[in-house]
């Protein structure tokens, strides 16, 4: 790459999703020079536009993760923020179902782990009381989460970057980073597109989602044995034809590798399903209306209502997973010099969900990490 120029920032964001934009805002607020790198030509192309967009409350996490803590804090500060910014959301809660006897203890140690974590606010429910609630609904027994809610996505990702630039902070889009230095006088990022430049940087956050571990091995220097490998893992999701039947939204009984295929319902009222697990070799969106067959036969566990060719293909994500295939969820990692030995790096690994409802968690405790400008 031809040095057309070098430049000397403070703090470099790469990614524009909604955990690096809350990270960029958060930096900004505490008074730091920010610029923020994006390979695309806008904000949250990847896995912050294609999720579920719920406000998770905090439940299945282990007791002293980091997907707990973050997601109980971020939780209460994403409710904060989109009061005070008019983002749309709707704390509409979740029934989360056993559609089998067996199934009935692990709404008790649901309960029982989250009361642990500070998630205090679960009720049991008999099946009565469910169908109560939603009449649709079969199960066994249920647990009402009241504090789960749903959100617009995207209007929340553009006030977070509207704050961080109005307290400073630039966004570069088509900005892609193709490697760097860690050098003794901070770190070199090789910065491409139209106008590549050299960018050398006292503090960089690598919240490239997806590409976060691939990134974070291109750079001269990073311990090649703190690079976790990327695992693609795409979530497929189908519309409902006509209206939903439900005011909540329905979640199964959770597994290791992911919450089931639940009912979510967006800020326009439309019902969508999903997602499923589909391990994948290459990046892709395709969402195969075959799959749908899997989705009826979830779904009719507690919604036997759902009539033959009421879904249809919607849309699809691709979790930013670092666990192999058929083992139990990692925890978020956040990865500073402390791990790595590289002075003002923090790498994001494996924020997959719950990271947008974490987000606003996980930017302070970057600023904390980072620390107070000498």
């Amino acid at each position: 790459m031809s040095e057309t120029f070098t430049e000397s920032v403070d703090c470099v964001v790469i990614g524009a999703g909604v955990v690096g934009l809350a990270v960029a805002r958060a930096l900004a607020l505490a008074g730091r020079e920010v610029i923020i790198l994006e390979s695309a030509d806008m904000i949250g192309t990847e896995t912050s536009s294609r999720n579920s967009e719920v406000i998770h409350a905090g439940i299945y996490y282990p007791v002293g993760s980091l997907k707990a803590r973050f997601c109980i804090e971020g939780k209460n500060k994403l409710y904060e923020f989109c009061a005070e910014h008019g983002v749309p959301h709707r704390r509409c809660g979740k029934i989360i179902v056993a559609t089998d006897e067996s199934q009935v203890p692990a709404m008790h140690e649901i309960k029982e782990r989250s009361a642990k974590c500070g998630v205090t606010d679960l009720e049991f429910l008999t099946a009565e009381d469910a169908k109560a609630m939603e009449p649709e609904l079969f199960c066994h027994a249920a647990l009402w989460s009241p504090s789960t809610g749903i959100i617009d996505t995207h209007t929340l990702m553009l006030e977070l970057q509207g704050e961080a630039e109005a307290n400073g902070a630039m966004t570069a889009f088509l900005s892609p980073v193709e490697g760097g230095t860690i050098t003794d006088d901070g770190i070199v990022l090789e910065v491409g597109g139209e106008m590549p430049m050299r960018l050398r940087c006292r503090e960089v956050i690598n919240s490239a989602g997806i590409h976060a571990p691939a990134l974070a091995g291109t750079l001269e220097g990073m311990p090649a044995d703190k690079v976790p490998t990327t695992y693609l893992t795409k979530g497929n999701y189908y519309a409902l034809t006509g209206k939903t039947p439900f005011s909540r939204l329905v979640y199964p009984a959770p597994t290791t590798q992911f919450l089931g295929v639940h009912i979510t319902i967006d800020i326009g009222g439309q019902a969508r399903f999903g997602p499923d697990v589909e391990h994948i070799d290459e990046m892709n969106y395709d969402v195969d209306p075959r799959r749908s067959d899997g989705f009826y036969e979830a779904v009719r566990r507690y919604w036997p209502g759902l009539k033959d060719g009421a879904l249809h293909p919607s849309y699809s994500g691709i979790r930013p997973r670092i666990t192999p295939p058929g083992e139990p969820l990692c925890d978020f990692v956040v990865q500073g010099p402390g791990e790595h030995g590289i002075s003002g790096l923090v790498n994001l690994f494996g924020i997959e969900s719950p990271g947008l409802t974490s987000s606003m968690a996980i930017a302070d405790y970057v600023v904390e990490m980072l620390g107070t400008r000498n």
